[in-house]
């Protein structure tokens, strides 16, 4: 593996960064949807289909996350799945964060409870 091929590794996001409507299409294969926001933002509405998962009980353990299907993290704009994307990427699971997060996520027109 040469420089350039080292750096790529080196510098490459461990997991996909996707929009809602690409979300919504892996949702629908069968990925899971976890909401790494803080309990008080989980109560001004959440995607229906969404698992609370804060990001700080993620860092502790992932227990209750199944390896066998993709992931995809969202928090309220995107700064938080990513870091939780990141984690799950390190220990194996195909991760995804949510671009723009649950702000996007009302922005299309998608369900909130």
């Amino acid at each position: 593996m040469g420089l350039i091929d080292s750096l790529k590794k080196a510098f490459s996001k461990p997991y996909k960064t996707i929009s809602v409507a690409q979300a919504k299409d892996l949702l629908g294969s069968g990925a899971t949807l976890i909401d790494v926001r803080s309990a008080q933002e989980w109560r001004t509405g959440r995607a229906p289909q969404a698992k609370h998962v804060p990001l700080d009980r993620l860092q502790a353990s992932t227990a209750g996350i199944q390896k066998t299907r993709p992931v995809i993290a969202v928090c309220a704009s995107g700064v938080r799945s990513a870091s939780a994307a990141r984690l799950l990427a390190a220990k194996g699971y195909d991760a995804y964060s949510v671009r723009g997060g649950m702000a996007a996520w009302r922005q299309a027109g998608e369900p909130v409870r």
